[in-house]
């Protein structure tokens, strides 16, 4: 088994994050930079599996005027890169969190990506994403890039890599929904957009997922923020808590859960190991400022911490 994947981020940002007892508005507000990253939700997670010592490339648009972030972190992180550089910058992204741990996120616009352009990826994309064992597409869509082109081509992806992990929202969320990935992790609201009504409690989220699931979606991830996970398939249902953790930022918890489950079917582990791990590095990831596992001894004692049920 090659254990090789590719991750996609269409629209990456760098991340500026930083800590702010409270913000005022209209007023001055001083804050502590906690850092800035070249991020984008794939970037995120490729970021996850490098970690855990699997072979990634990553592809997607790059702003051609600030693209050096990037090109350090894909080589400082032995990442395999066939990134499309396109006219413009690479958008930043304002990530700030308050004392009682809430996020506000100030994502500015980016690059504008030509038809031609769209096309020459499609093109180039879909002649080596099959030889990967997984596909992971994760993120929004930048300007110039269609609802409709993007979920022709995921269509296709689909056809010459049948396990494609999906992880967007809105337009794109709905879009690249059509295609039937093998896997899709929306957290709680994007799950309620897609299901056009609110889901109050645990059984209205089980409900919509097994609505998905009816589709013909294999997998089906909630994340549900500090209530942990949930995860649908063929074996059973599981929610997964974890402890409470002291919150730096949320950003790329997401995506760091998204590279745990990646990880864990890779390794063909369990259904109940795979949630527990994605959990415990999505729990690690809000205590630190930047996405990423810094210990294997940190993740198992995390692990060790998750709480795991059996659901309906």
């Amino acid at each position: 088994m090659s254990r090789r994947v590719a991750t996609i981020t269409l629209n990456p940002a760098y991340d500026l994050v930083g800590l702010c007892p409270d913000i005022v508005k209209g007023n001055v507000n001083r804050v502590q930079t906690a850092g800035l990253h070249a991020a984008g939700k794939g970037n995120n997670v490729a970021k996850v599996l490098r970690d855990l010592g699997i072979d990634v490339t990553v592809s997607g648009f790059l702003g051609r005027e600030n693209q050096e972030g990037f090109q350090q972190f894909f080589n400082e992180n032995r990442m395999v890169n066939r990134f499309h550089l396109v006219s413009g910058r690479t958008r930043i992204n304002v990530k700030l969190t308050e004392k009682q741990g809430e996020v506000t996120d100030f994502n500015f616009s980016g690059f504008h990506v030509t038809e031609e352009e769209w096309n020459r990826f499609v093109s180039d994309s879909l002649t080596w994403l099959g030889q990967f064992d997984m596909v992971v597409v994760s993120g929004s869509l930048p300007e110039g890039i269609k609802a409709e082109s993007f979920a022709d081509w995921m269509m296709q992806l689909r056809q010459s890599c049948p396990c494609v992990i999906f992880d967007s929202s809105r337009e794109a969320l709905v879009a690249g929904l059509k295609a039937l990935p093998w896997l899709v992790k929306p957290n709680r609201h994007e799950l309620e957009i897609w299901a056009g009504k609110p889901l109050p409690d645990l059984d209205s989220v089980i409900d919509a997922a097994h609505e998905l699931r009816n589709r013909g979606i294999a997998h089906v991830v909630i994340s549900l923020g500090e209530q942990g996970a949930l995860w649908v398939n063929a074996s059973g249902s599981w929610l997964a808590k974890p402890p409470h953790c002291e919150v730096v930022s949320t950003v790329g918890a997401g995506d760091s859960m998204v590279g745990g489950l990646v990880y864990g079917l890779l390794m063909r582990e369990s259904s109940e190991h795979t949630l527990r791990l994605a959990t415990a590095v999505s729990a690690l990831t809000v205590s630190q400022p930047n996405v990423g596992i810094k210990s294997r001894t940190e993740l198992a004692s995390m692990m060790a911490k998750i709480e795991l049920i059996s659901v309906r």
